[in-house]
């Protein structure tokens, strides 16, 4: 029985025999894919006619609901992905990072909704004031792109390197292809056929491609965004495709890196540094049997430890039991395929020319409960390069299996020098206690990584690790690691929008954004805005408060109450050299005046005051001047009701511009309340 890709909507076999695809635990074939017959073109043509618009006509907290919804039904069918992941080679473990770490994705994109507004739309950054008077600015607006994200993605994650990018692009609100590496896209299939039976995506916002998807980019447009995550040779050559610089396409590109793991000088053994980092560096050895793009393949380590490293690094490795991952005691399973032994052999074959295999073999090994001439199976290597400045294969050539290289350092900028030498990594991490060297190290390595952990004793029990992206943080890397960025919290979803500078009177663009802008025209009300509902409130709608004036027992007062005695607002003798020509009251008594003259005392709508935000205090006041505010509703952020019982609500933003008696501002904040709906529905 063929794969199935779901293409325009439906499941389709492709035509002919397809590629043959195999159990890397018994050799045995599972099925074929193939993708002959399928019109890529029509396949995007789908995508943009008919999930593009489902898709932009949701806000972003609806596209953030949706993908909550779509991560807890996967996650009450997940045991049926582990059971075919086990054919992948992947043991529990493994399999976890891979499909409850991709759904984890989907609940951590689905929460940043709440960082976007309840519109189709966001904005970025601030206002540009554009003229003297302050009646033309600027702003930048981001709208999601016309087009489709088409993810070409790598054997090794099936499931997470599919949804740690669609949870992106599908909280952005642009559909995508998927075409995973065939070898283990029957894994990727069985999660698409829930997702799609689920009837939780609009038409068209997903679409699956089993088999080969060559071809694919001739039918790209400038809208479009292409994704790859792989080798870096085949990397370039998609890169350079005629048609994706014909239509200035990006191309986000991920790379297989040769990703570093160094020991400060500190952490010597009987150090709890030193045992973290030999657990760690086994680990990220044998977890996915090697098979991870952010795996450790350079040990760098002080000179004076290289022994003690290779004698505590080879003891914990002979512990590894290799096998089936359904017997009890494994802890390591199988490669990917046949075609993944190979290639990885003959790079250890290749690097074993300039350099020392300590341990390991690749015919005498152990495999527990299966039959290793039949399946995938490979012992960890690890190899000793005494002067990696010299023998430099170990900076060029990647073993993308459990294969790993010690190599000595005299000094910390040493250490730099030879984690540089990667040419570009997604990863490196420092296993020190001493700060000054993490910061040193961190420093001048930087540049070279799209990510450093820094593991001691006070974060090893919480760290997720080497090996693990995070989403809330970049994945990528420079040079040879792809030059790409994904993920990222917020700056993920911006790869997907286009950002338009927009430009006009303050008005025009709180109409056009639905967010008020410093100097729009105030919306007058009779009724005081903490009488009304939250679906009543209107951007824009101010509140005009009566007058304060501030008197020096009031100063005084304040201090007394709150213990902020500070000389300023205290002691007019020691003003001299100051800003103040007198005793000057506290901001934060201006700001509680403030609320005293825009708060409704009676109870209503209003729910709580739920923070303050960018608060700034711009002018002295003194005794004597008169204060007053304008109150206006700035941003409106719906709520979604967490249980029936729950109270339907949703935030509102305010902007408190607090002036004096000659118009000027005097301090500006914007606050939070929790307002009430008027439908509990």
């Amino acid at each position: 029985m063929k794969l199935e890709n779901y293409a325009s909507g439906k499941w389709i076999s492709g035509d002919g025999e397809g590629q043959a695809l195999f159990n890397a635990i018994t050799g045995e074939q599972i099925t074929t894919a193939s993708s002959k017959g399928l019109d890529f073109a029509e396949m995007m043509n789908y995508a943009r006619k008919v999930g593009g618009p489902a898709l932009r006509k949701l806000t972003f907290q609806e596209r953030g609901l949706m993908l909550k919804a779509l991560a807890m039904h996967l996650q009450s069918k997940k045991e049926l992905f582990y059971t075919v992941s086990w054919a992948t080679g992947a043991t529990r473990t493994d399999s976890w990072v891979d499909i409850e770490g991709g759904i984890g994705n989907l609940f951590t994109y689905a929460s940043l909704r709440r960082q976007f507004p309840n519109e189709t739309f966001c904005l970025d950054g601030d206002i540009a004031k554009l003229s003297k008077n302050g009646t033309f600015i600027g702003h930048h607006i981001c709208v999601p792109k016309e087009g489709v994200a088409i993810h070409i993605n790598a054997f090794n994650f099936p499931v997470w390197g599919m949804l740690e990018k669609i949870a992106v692009n599908l909280l952005a609100g642009v559909p995508a292809i998927v075409k995973p590496a065939t070898v283990t896209s029957f894994l990727t299939e069985a999660v698409v056929k829930e997702i799609a039976a689920s009837k939780i995506l609009p038409d068209g916002a997903l679409q699956l491609i089993c088999g080969s998807a060559n071809g694919i980019l001739d039918h790209v447009e400038s809208q479009d965004i292409v994704t790859f995550t792989g080798s870096a040779s085949t990397g370039m050559m998609l890169k350079s495709h005629p048609r994706l610089i014909q239509e200035a396409v990006p191309f986000n590109m991920e790379a297989d890196s040769l990703n570093c793991c160094v020991l400060g000088t500190d952490a010597v053994p009987g150090t709890p540094e030193f045992d973290i980092f030999i657990k760690e560096v086994q680990r990220e050895m044998t977890t996915k049997a090697g098979q991870k793009c952010t795996a450790i393949r350079r040990i760098i380590v002080p000179e004076k430890l290289v022994e003690d490293v290779q004698i505590a690094l080879g003891k914990r490795l002979a512990t590894t039991i290799i096998g089936d991952p359904n017997v009890e005691g494994v802890r390591m399973g199988a490669l990917a395929g046949k075609s993944q032994l190979k290639e990885v052999a003959e790079k250890v074959m290749q690097l074993a020319k300039t350099q020392e295999i300590v341990f390991g073999d690749l015919e005498k090994f152990e495999v527990t409960g299966a039959d290793k001439n039949k399946g995938a199976f490979m012992s960890p290597i690890l190899f000793l390069n005494k002067d990696p400045f010299k023998f430099q294969d170990c900076h060029n050539l990647e073993a993308f299996g459990p294969v790993s290289t010690i190599m000595p350092y005299k000094t910390i900028a040493d250490a730099i020098e030879l984690a540089k030498m990667g040419k570009g990594s997604l990863v490196c991490s420092i296993i020190t206690g001493d700060d000054k060297i993490a910061k040193e190290f961190v420093i001048g390595a930087a540049c070279m990584h799209g990510r450093i952990l820094v593991l001691n004793a006070d974060c090893a029990k919480e760290s997720t690790g080497h090996g693990s992206p995070m989403p809330l943080l970049t994945h990528g890397g420079p040079g040879r690691a792809g030059g790409g960025e994904e993920m990222g919290g917020k700056r993920g979803v911006f790869h997907y929008l286009q950002r338009t500078a927009i430009q006009g009177s303050p008005t025009t663009l709180t109409n056009i954004t639905n967010n008020y802008q410093y100097g729009s025209k105030y919306i007058l009300n009779d009724i005081h805005p903490f009488k009304r509902y939250f679906e009543e409130l209107v951007v824009g709608e101010t509140l005009i408060t009566a007058k304060h004036k501030v008197t020096l027992e009031n100063i005084e007062a304040f201090a007394e109450l709150s213990g902020d005695k500070f000389y300023a607002h205290m002691d007019a003798n020691s003003l001299d050299g100051t800003i103040f020509t007198g005793r000057v009251a506290h901001g934060y008594y201006i700001l509680s005046r403030a609320a005293g003259l825009f708060v409704d005392a009676p109870k209503g709508p209003v729910l709580l005051n739920y923070g303050v935000d960018e608060c700034r205090f711009t002018k002295p006041v003194y005794p004597g001047a008169e204060i007053g505010v304008r109150f206006t509703c700035k941003e409106k952020i719906e709520q979604e009701k967490k249980s029936d019982e729950d109270i339907a609500k949703g935030i509102v933003k305010w902007l408190v511009d607090v002036y004096d008696e000659t118009g000027e501002t005097v301090a500006i904040a914007t606050i939070l309340t929790m307002v009430k709906k008027k439908n509990q529905d």
